[in-house]
Parts: C-alpha cells; structure tokens; sequence
C-alpha cells in the first residue's frame, strides 16, 4: 500500500505499526528500506521472511541521533564517534560492539551491531514518530527479494512485496546505492562496503589511515551486502572493459540484449540492430543515482543479457563498481 511520505497521517500510521512489531517500507538517501523495530526479534524475523534472507545475514540499524545509536551500542568508540559527527546523518554506516540482549535478531546473532542515521527527510520524520511510541531504532536492510536489485523508487518496492505492505512514498533516492561500512569494532577501523564516501573522505574524518580489509578476514564481522553475489537482476549480467565490450557488440549478439556503457552503447545504437541501451553518465555520483533504476528497467523490458562497461579505475567509482562486480558475480561459473 503506497502512502504519501509527505503526509503527516501516513507518518502516524508507518510508525504505529512499526510500535506493534508490524514491517514498513521507506525511503532513505541510499535506497528504499524495509523495516522493522531492531528491539523485538519477532518483529525483525519477519523482515527476514518476506525476503527470503539467512537469518545470519545482519541488517543495520537505522536511528535518528547518537543518542539513540548508544542504546544498541555496547560502546561508540573514538572512531565511530568522529564518522558519526562528520557523516550523520548520512550514507555511513558504522559497526560497533553490541549491548548485550539488544537487536540480536537484526545483528545475525553476532556481538556486532551497523548502525546508521539517515538524511532522508522521510525517514528522519518516520524514526522521530516511531521514537515517540517507544521505538529506539528500526532494523533495515534493502526493500527487495534477497540477493536482487535494490529498490530506489517506492514503485519498486511495492513490486516486490504484497499489497499490504505499507510503503512510505518520498520520491527517488538520491544516492541510489547502499551506505559504506566501517567496521569500528576492532582495534583500527575498515572500510567493509564502499559507497558514495571515498577513503579519503573517510580517513579525513577519522584522522588516521583506514586498515586493509583482507578477505576471508576471521576477525571481520558478517556485514550487509558483502556477499560475493550480490544485487542482481533477472538478466545475465557481464561487466566487460571497454575494449572487450566493443569487440563483444562486433560479433554474435544474444537476443533480447541490453547495454548500459559511457561510450559503446551509443556506438551500439547506431547499428539499428534490437539493442536495448542506456547511456551511462559521466559521474560516480549521477551513475550510483541511477544504477538500480537501469537494471530494473532493462530486466522489467525483456532483457536477457545486460553487458555493462566496466567503471574507471578512479576510487570514486568504487561503490558503482562494487555493485556492479556483485551482479555479475552471480552469473559467473
């Protein structure tokens, strides 16, 4: 059921059944969210359900201040402190040490907790209402079928899920792709899931050198949307370099193809060959806005392959291309 976001007793209703342990879609800068209240697991287990997601898999949990973050967190070490006052709100998520016997449920059962303060103004108005019925903090991963496209437009969502669902409507994301992760839970920070924030923007704030992530890490905890496979559409996705992209589009085509490039794909057009194609932008920033968006687009238009232009080399494309390899990766032998 798709409410006005704007509206002050949609807002009411979203945040009442969020008190009575019932799950609501909203948006945030990133992207749309399904939440639940972290504090009740029952609540946060039908989260879990309606996306077919493990139960070890953890959500973050969305706050509206410090003050609430301190209630799930065991302690908001130095680190966590100074990326929350240079970042929040905003796409930052930080991990820290869980308060024992709170969100276990929403932390996969580890002894970490993500927390984050949106920007979303419809979000923001949503936490503020829901903390007025006793809700500390609303446990949210992405408001999509587990391992799929994120959702970037309330339309999406309610696609997605059944007609009950309430679905607060505020208009497209901004952002368009997930909050970065800094694991803030050891001894020196690292960065889990890229974002729109760069390290250098991250490691300014914090006034020290972010650690390596080594992968397969044991000490590292479980975090969301670091699985290898990851955002994928129902289309075959290949991410291909520029060159072999062209070389790709000079042979055999599948039917039903799809482009999405910076260069080729206009090339591709002017074939006047059945390509669907999109023109990607220039920007990091303009191409995470619209990246969930295209995918969704091209699978709802029939696509059965999607061969995207890999992104440049550049670190401000590293969320883009994070997202992008996870697509792929879930097509690859």
């Amino acid at each position: 059921m798709l409410l006005d976001g704007q509206d002050p007793q949609a807002l009411a209703q979203a945040a009442a059944a969020l008190a009575a342990g019932e799950s609501v879609a909203f948006p945030t800068e990133t992207v749309y969210g399904l939440g639940a209240r972290a504090d009740v697991d029952t609540a946060v287990a039908k989260i879990f359900a309606a996306k077919g997601r493990p139960a070890d898999h953890p959500l973050i949990v969305h706050v509206l201040d410090a003050a609430d973050a301190a209630q799930f967190a065991l302690a908001l070490p130095p680190t966590a402190q100074r990326l929350m006052a240079a970042f929040w709100p905003g796409p930052l998520t930080v991990i820290v040490k869980r308060q024992p016997g709170m969100a276990a449920a929403a932390a996969g059962g580890q002894d970490s907790i993500g927390l984050r303060c949106p920007a979303h103004p419809v979000a923001r108005a949503l936490l503020a209402a829901a903390r007025e019925r006793g809700v500390a903090g609303v446990a949210a991963p992405s408001a999509n079928r587990f391992g799929r496209v994120s959702p970037t437009q309330a339309q999406h969502v309610a696609d997605e899920f059944e007609p009950g669902l309430l679905v607060l409507d505020g208009g497209d994301c901004e952002v368009g792709i997930e909050s970065s992760i800094v694991d803030c839970s050891r001894e020196r920070p690292v960065l889990l899931r890229p974002g729109v924030l760069t390290p250098q923007q991250i490691e300014a704030a914090l006034g020290e050198p972010l650690a390596p992530a080594h992968q397969g890490d044991p000490a590292a905890p479980r975090a969301s949307g670091t699985l290898v496979a990851h955002y994928a559409p129902r289309a075959v996705v290949r991410l291909m370099s520029s060159p072999a992209l062209a070389q790709a589009l000079a042979g055999e085509r599948p039917q039903g193809l799809a482009v999405y490039s910076r260069v080729a794909s206009a090339e591709a057009a002017s074939t006047g060959s059945a390509i669907l194609w999109r023109q990607m932008p220039a920007e990091a920033k303009a191409t995470a806005h619209e990246l969930f968006a295209v995918l969704r687009e091209l699978d709802g238009a029939g696509a059965s392959q999607i061969w995207i232009e890999a992104p440049p080399a550049d670190v401000a494309w590293d969320g883009v291309r994070d997202r992008l390899s996870r697509a792929a990766a879930a097509f690859e032998a």
